[in-house]
């Protein structure tokens, strides 16, 4: 038996009921039909987790609403408490009680202070990745 339902954003979805060999089907018609310009997190969770079976019933549209707000209260609380972290943390490198972070550049697998320019020797010298061959001059013939 084939069921036709339709999401808060009026695209059609179909469930086809569990048989005895066949498992349940259910599918969805995206608005954006393109396969290649899908992007996941585009369905709503509620829709993936019916269309994969994790839940028995689809969405209803008050739930899909209930749970957006939600998400959108979460994001805006978690905004805030970056903001006084950052504030915290800005008003502690004032008063002195942390120290500011050095500026370092990593270089090999060590974050070590820059020191300026680097020059070239004649010898030859390594720092992890960073090889440099001396110069080189071939001797006298014997």
């Amino acid at each position: 038996m084939v069921q036709k339902q339709q999401d808060e954003m009026g695209e059609p979805c179909w469930s086809v009921t569990e048989r005895r060999l066949v498992r349940a089907k259910r599918m969805v018609v995206a608005a954006n039909s393109t396969e290649y310009e899908y992007i996941e997190g585009s369905i709503p969770i509620e829709w993936d987790a019916w269309i994969r079976g994790r839940r028995k019933e689809p969405p209803s549209v008050e739930e899909l609403l209930k749970n957006e707000t939600y998400r959108e209260q979460i994001k805006l609380k978690a905004k805030e408490v970056e903001e006084k972290d950052l504030a915290l943390q800005a008003k502690e490198y004032e008063d002195g009680l942390v120290a500011t972070p050095a500026k370092t550049l990593a270089k090999g697998h060590a974050a070590a202070t820059s020191f300026g320019k680097e020059e070239i020797s004649e010898d030859p010298t390594s720092t992890a990745n960073t090889f440099q061959p001396g110069s080189w001059m071939p001797g006298p013939k014997k």
